[in-house]
């Protein structure tokens, strides 16, 4: 028969290939081996998708078998014994109950009433399989270390993503002992669960547990309610770390020059500007070998301007970085690489249009005030071509940079003071208004990237055959006029020959026009669609941070959560507001720039072109002035 299982509680679906569930529903299960802590099956709607496996109990048909093998070192192999009577286990029940009791009237005032029993909640479905903790030690793979033109980027290591650990409240803690200058102990752990731990006196903080009174790690005095977590441990919000920060639950050292600050500029948020701000220029793309020829590729020359130092990289050296920066910055839009093309990689045409679109890329990355001073970037700018130990040693620290996932988190510095914090209500808002704009924006860019696409494919193709068309009948008309050998027309036959070497001349022209005005245009709305991509992501998080926030409110006022606890989650909150309100910032910098100085360069290739069609016209018009 069909395995089945009933829901045990609500479940409602947030992510696409999730089904939701409703208390008491039956279930088909499409396999009993659940993947990671989630089943996949169809419900009672008809709907396939996945659910948490422990919403759910299996339903099995009765049947006489012989007990499976114990699962659970403190169970005979035999089996299970007969159950004794219920009346054997009311003793026990009795006992634990009158403990439960002192435990509870030892936590309250003589006075205070007695709280109902709460109803059955329905468990957390985090990770089925334990987790590193956040700040960790970064254990590298023993990746390949070829020599520089091997692909190494290909099995290159990334940061391992951070686990959980306690919760809390915020705290800083200057590094001690042999502690480098500059360094701080940043961590978002609660003072009274480390406190507790220890066995000592209750610190600050209102209040700790009585000794020998057990207790949740990271809990409160008032209760033992907590912010859940997100079922989907595949979200953007939980593998960016964004969740875990916000619960407080990264801890790391944090040097003055990992830190990121966010200022409050004249419209709102902006990150701190690049007090030694540069330009990298991308040239002269070359074909060179290796292994005597066997295999080759595309260098390009980079020369940064604040070094004057030209470096050449490959396309793979810029993926490799892409895939670092994407990584580290959660809350930042990192510009898109053009794409990648297995066939034609050597032809002229694909080479002038990538380097393009590298050109904007880079220029792209070194207008961002984190991203240009990011060390990864600065590695991969000013490291010799010909050093492969150097690089190497940078590749490497990047590799194993431990501020990443929450940790990255803890490197942001916001506004403090009286008037500097973020109205949660109005970010929401402002957010949301984004994340309009992006969606309308996307959907334009679309359209015109379509339009111009097309009217390109009819200039280069169209345009220039009807144009040569015109021409040609002019040629023959000119051919026909010819047959009369009368003296005082051979200046307008060569007129009208000369109009049809104009028109043949205006198609060319036509040809040749969109690698002036519309190819750029097309580049530019590529690197949008690439920022555009981003967004989701990046709204996806501050959106989630801002939901933690609402149900730890919500957990104040019923009384289940301490406010200093709250609060600590809120002010995490606001750090995530504050760079993903300064990111959006600078996003409508720099496409108010871009846009701007594109539409003037269109609009002067336009110009420009429409002279150039008005001269050949206007010689061809001359010629018969003299007719």
């Amino acid at each position: 028969m069909a395995l089945r299982a009933r829901a045990l509680y609500d479940f409602r679906s947030e992510n696409p290939g999730e089904i939701s569930l409703r208390e008491h529903e039956v279930l088909s299960l499409c396999s009993e081996q659940d993947i990671e802590g989630w089943l996949e099956g169809v419900n009672s709607r008809g709907d396939r998708g996945l659910f948490p496996a422990s919403y759910v109990q299996v339903i099995r048909a009765p049947a006489a078998e012989p007990p499976p093998p114990a699962r659970y070192a403190n169970v005979p192999a035999a089996g299970f014994e007969p159950l004794p009577p219920p009346a054997a286990f009311k003793p026990a029940q009795q006992q634990q109950q009158q403990l439960h009791q002192q435990q509870q009237q030892q936590q309250q005032p003589p006075a205070a009433q007695q709280p109902p029993e709460p109803f059955p909640v329905p468990p957390a479905a985090g990770y089925p399989f334990p987790m590193a903790p956040y700040g960790g030690p970064y254990q590298p793979s023993q990746g390949s270390d070829d020599d520089w033109d091997d692909d190494w980027d290909d099995s290159s290591t990334v940061a391992d993503e951070p686990g959980a650990l306690g919760s809390s409240y915020p705290d800083y803690e200057a590094a001690g002992g042999g502690g480098a200058a500059g360094r701080y102990r940043l961590s978002t752990r609660s003072e009274l669960s480390l406190g507790s731990r220890g066995g000592g006196g209750g610190g600050g903080g209102g209040g700790g547990h009585a000794a020998g009174h057990p207790h949740p790690a990271g809990g409160g005095a008032k209760s033992s309610a907590t912010v859940s977590r997100n079922l989907n441990r595949f979200s953007t919000f939980v593998k960016s770390g964004g969740e875990a920060f916000v619960l407080g639950e990264a801890s790391g050292f944090v040097k003055d020059g990992d830190k990121l600050c966010v200022v409050l500029g004249p419209r709102g948020p902006e990150w701190q500007e690049n007090p030694y701000p540069f330009q990298c220029s991308i040239e002269d793309p070359t074909k060179q070998t290796k292994f005597k020829g066997m295999k080759s590729y595309i260098a390009y020359k980079l020369v940064p301007s604040h070094t004057g130092q030209q470096v050449h990289r490959r396309y793979k050296h810029f993926d490799w970085l892409y895939g670092r920066l994407a990584e580290k910055f959660p809350v930042i839009s990192v510009p898109h690489l053009p794409e990648k093309q297995a066939t034609g990689r050597f032809e002229e045409d694909f080479i002038s249009k990538r380097r393009k679109g590298l050109a904007w890329w880079m220029d792209h990355m070194c207008s961002h005030p984190v991203l240009a001073q990011c060390d990864a970037f600065q590695h991969f700018l000013t490291c010799p071509s010909t050093d492969e130990k150097a690089w190497k040693q940078g590749k490497r620290k990047a590799e194993k940079d431990e501020m990443v996932g929450a940790n990255f988190f803890l490197t942001i510095s916001v506004p403090a003071g009286p008037g500097a914090g973020l109205d949660l209500q109005e970010v929401e808002s402002q957010v949301d208004g984004f994340k309009a704009f992006t969606k309308k924006m996307d959907e334009s860019a679309l359209q015109l990237n379509h339009t111009v696409n097309e009217f390109a494919r009819k200039q280069v193709t169209g345009f220039k055959k009807e144009y040569q068309k015109v021409g040609h009948s002019f040629k023959c008309l000119s051919q026909a006029f010819e047959l009369d050998q009368q003296a005082f027309s051979a200046g307008l036959n060569q007129a009208i020959a000369f109009t049809a070497e104009a028109y043949d001349a205006i198609g060319d022209l036509f040809a040749d026009q969109p690698r002036q005005d519309l190819d750029p245009v097309m580049d530019l709305l590529a690197l949008y669609q690439g920022h555009l991509a981003n967004f989701p992501d990046i709204i996806h998080v501050q959106k989630g941070a801002l939901t933690k926030v609402k149900e730890s409110k919500r957990h104040v006022e019923e009384g289940k959560m301490e406010l200093q606890k709250a609060e600590g989650i809120q002010e995490r909150c606001n750090i995530i507001s504050f760079a993903t309100l300064a990111e959006i910032n600078h996003f409508h910098k720099i496409r108010v720039r871009d846009f701007k100085s594109q539409m003037q360069h269109f609009l002067q290739q336009q110009i420009l072109f429409f002279q150039k069609v008005t001269q050949k016209l206007e010689e061809a018009l001359h010629k018969y002035d003299s007719v």
